[in-house]
């Protein structure tokens, strides 16, 4: 057998394992083949992917009658806001768990049928104590035939003063500007005893607050429906609020201990609470007046003192 030199033989080795390396070697500014392949797949899946499902009731958005959730709400909040029980929001919205809502979402915050019930009259004997004026959908009473929003929106019995009963309107006068005075037409009285240390200031302060000692009483300040008992709004700690009818809510803040229940009629005068400072930096009580969910000057309808 012939033998070939020792260094030839290195040689060709040497060679064959250059060519080995050089064929399996990767160039360092070699394209990322399989990233911009696994891109142009997601690319390419995205594009044919369903649009995001739009948020529930959004053909509403806009429409007399409809809210739509920002950022931070609860339905507690938007019940205050716009002059509702939060119970009532969420059956008219079909809502399984109240504390689910989505920002973006539309929600009706005025009893079904209210928008063409504002152009008639109540049903003569039916629960509502007081004709609404026509012009604002959210606060106009259903019909006579939505038993269930009529059950929810209308005032308690025995809500209303004896002057606003007896100044009813007729029927065929209902939608007069002179049924607006009629819902107006309330007798409040002061929810504490304590003096004034803050008065109302639209931009910082919604209401009065008015001091007193941990315990003090805390009376509603006129015939109602407690539609709200609880903790569950930032800034007010134990809260009641209080319907009084189409038009008007109290708000009674940061007492020590609640003496109601939601769905509960209480009667002007009647003690609803005891004074505290939950949720707040001293003992006070905070009183809130909303007219259509809307915070207004309680001086415009407390007695003087």
């Amino acid at each position: 057998m012939r033998v070939f030199p020792n260094f030839v033989t290195t040689a060709l080795v040497a060679l064959a394992a250059a060519l080995l390396v050089g064929c399996n070697s990767t160039p360092l500014n070699k394209a990322p083949v399989e990233d911009r392949s696994k891109g142009a797949s997601a690319s390419s899946t995205s594009g044919t992917a369903p649009a995001p499902k739009p948020p529930p009731g959004i053909e509403n958005a806009g429409k007399l009658g409809y809210y739509t959730v920002k950022p931070g709400d609860t339905l507690i909040r938007i019940g205050l806001e716009n002059g509702q029980s939060w119970k009532d929001i969420a059956r008219w919205n079909n809502l399984d768990n109240p504390n689910l809502i989505e920002v973006g979402q539309v929600l009706r915050v005025a009893p079904p049928g209210a928008q063409t019930a504002s152009s008639t009259a109540p049903a003569s004997g039916g629960a509502v104590t007081h004709p609404v004026a026509s012009s604002t959908a959210a606060t106009a009473a259903p019909t006579a035939s939505s038993a269930s929003a009529s059950k929810s929106s209308a005032a308690p019995a025995g809500s209303a003063s004896t002057a606003v009963a007896t100044a009813a309107p007729s029927p065929a006068a209902s939608a007069t500007p002179s049924s607006a005075m009629a819902e107006d037409d309330i007798s409040f009285i002061w929810p504490a005893s304590g003096s004034l240390i803050a008065g109302f200031d639209e931009a910082r302060n919604k209401g009065y607050d008015i001091a007193g000692k941990a315990g003090d009483p805390v009376y509603a300040a006129a015939d109602g429906r407690v539609v709200y008992a609880g903790a569950g709004l930032r800034g007010y700690g134990n809260l009641i609020i209080l319907k009084h009818n189409n038009t008007f809510l109290t708000a009674y803040a940061h007492n020590q201990t609640l003496l109601v229940k939601e769905d509960q009629t209480v009667k002007r005068g009647q003690k609803i609470a005891e004074m505290g400072n939950t949720d707040a930096d001293r003992v006070k009580l905070h009183f809130e007046i909303r007219k259509q969910g809307k915070p207004v000057d309680p001086a415009r309808y407390l007695p003087p003192r």
